[in-house]
């Protein structure tokens, strides 16, 4: 295993990669590890030493810092300011059987969003600049540290998501937001798949600004709420006191039986797909249109799921190796997408984790790669067979 902890150190690792020939798996702390297609790659590449706050403007609403520093102790700071990451970033290290210490450059490499991104956004829609090294082995930079910034190709949004497959990342500037003082759940009880979610569009519809909307059928996660009925829909509201008490008085106008509950981690859990973890299914993370989620749960039949951004996003669980082709056809039929989280090794090389491109969009994904990477050194199949 190769050590990064400055810039150099990582140019140097691709250098020598590039003149030996060899590939390089690119490793933060590991919580996303078994996400993907598996790898066999010569080294392994580990930045969890690259960490570190590199530049924090408060009243800017701006942060730098190096990709290995931990999403918590980033939470920390900005929590110190009244502030906070607007994707709310999810670790799904749980879920896949890692540690839950995940790092921000891997949830921007894996764009891995929570429940307020509903609110503010997409990590992609967050990261305002990096600088990375490339397959040559150079260092650049894109993006700016502006909220507005339009020069250039927006490099940023085709990093999140690349799964480190372009290049690896040694700094990233972030947009961050303003913490509300105060936060209220509340939940809907006994209401099914299709009320619930009806429910949520009509909040998400409104002038109301909920930083989370969640459906979830009975489950355990809801055990220590009592009675839940067939399922229960789940609000999020933040804010300064007295608007706080005028929006939870407006959701009682769309949501009559909405009732206000304590809990402090109910929107991190779903997030996190914590309540399908330690299960012996294939675990689906699904992102279509709202108005279609319901009818894709009552279609595929599965018992085990849950329903982010008022439908927006869902995870599903199924039995392992079965029905994803099902799963993905009504996906793509409803103008959305399924990406298999978490399976074993073998399904994960049988079935392709992210949606197989067609032709077209096939022929520029290589084209990117093959500029960013020409030898193909960085975590090669993770996300096709071939690139």
């Amino acid at each position: 295993m190769i050590a990064a902890r400055t810039e150099a150190d990582v140019i140097d690792a691709v250098l020598s990669a590039r003149a030996r020939n060899r590939t390089l798996e690119i490793l933060g702390a590991g919580t996303k590890r078994n996400y993907g297609r598996p790898m066999s790659c010569d080294d392994v590449l580990n930045g969890s030493g690259l960490r570190g706050v590199v530049a924090y403007e408060p009243a800017e609403l701006i942060l730098t810092v190096s990709p290995g520093t931990p999403v918590a102790e980033i939470v920390a700071l900005l929590a110190e300011k009244n502030q906070r990451l607007g994707f709310e970033p999810a670790d799904w290290g749980s879920l896949l059987g890692a540690a839950t210490n995940a790092t921000i450059g891997g949830v921007l490499s894996a764009d891995v969003n929570g429940s307020a991104a509903i609110r503010y956004g997409r990590a992609r829609d967050s990261l305002l600049g990096f600088r990375a090294v490339n397959g040559l082995g150079e260092a650049y930079k894109a993006g700016g540290k502006v909220v507005k910034n339009v020069t250039g190709f927006d490099l940023p949004k085709l990093m999140c998501g690349a799964m480190g497959t372009l290049g690896v990342l040694t700094e990233v500037t972030l947009r961050v937001y303003p913490k509300p003082p105060q936060s209220a759940v509340l939940i809907v009880r006994d209401v099914n798949v299709e009320e619930g979610l009806r429910a949520l569009r009509h909040v998400w519809q409104s002038p109301l600004e909920a930083t989370g909307l969640a459906y979830v059928p009975a489950s355990a996660l809801l055990a220590h709420m009592g009675y839940i009925g067939e399922g229960a829909a789940f609000v999020r509201l933040e804010g300064e006191h007295e608007p706080l008490k005028e929006k939870m008085a407006a959701l009682l106008q769309i949501a009559p039986r909405a009732q206000e509950i304590e809990t402090s981690n109910l929107f991190a859990a779903i997030a996190s797909g914590v309540a399908l973890a330690g299960k012996d299914r294939d675990v689906w993370r699904v992102s279509v249109p709202q108005s279609e989620a319901a009818s894709i749960l009552r279609q595929m039949e599965s018992p085990l799921f849950n329903a982010d951004w008022a439908g927006g996003a869902l995870w599903i669980g199924l039995e392992a190796g079965g029905n994803g082709a099902k799963l993905r056809a009504l996906c793509e039929a409803a103008g959305g997408y399924a990406t298999l989280v978490k399976s074993d090794e073998e399904t994960r090389q049988r079935v392709a984790p992210f949606t197989p491109e067609p032709p077209v969009r096939r022929a520029l994904t290589k084209s990117v790669k093959a500029a960013f990477d020409p030898q193909n050194i960085f975590n090669p199949g993770r996300m096709w067979k071939t690139v």
